[in-house]
C-alpha cells in the first residue's frame, strides 16, 4: 500500500486479490479508480462504492476523479505503482 497526503488531497494505493485501487480523498470526498488485477480491464470510477462511469485510458478517469473533487487532474498526485494503470 503507497499512502500520500498532498495538499488537500490523500492518495492511496493498494491491491485487493482482485483489483488495483487507486483512492483519492479530499474534504470528505473520496473517489476511487480501480482496474482489474490482470491490468487489461477498463478502469472504473466509483464513488461510495457505486460505479460511475467506465474509461479505457487512465487520464480520462483521472480527469473525472479530478472534477468530481473539484480540482484540476494535475492536482491529483499519482504514486509510482498506480502510474501504469489503463495501458
Amino acid at each position: 500500500m503507497t499512502e500520500t497526503d498532498t495538499d488537500e488531497i490523500t492518495v492511496d494505493y493498494r491491491e485487493t486479490d482482485t483489483e488495483r485501487v487507486l483512492e483519492f480523498e479530499r474534504e470528505g470526498r473520496v473517489i476511487e479508480i480501480a482496474q482489474n488485477r490482470e491490468g487489461y480491464a477498463m478502469l472504473m470510477v466509483r464513488e461510495g462504492g457505486d460505479e460511475l462511469e467506465r474509461y479505457y485510458g487512465f487520464d480520462m478517469a483521472l480527469d473525472h476523479a479530478a472534477e468530481r473533487l473539484g480540482v484540476r487532474p494535475a492536482a491529483l498526485p499519482v504514486p509510482d505503482p498506480a502510474s501504469d494503470m489503463g495501458l
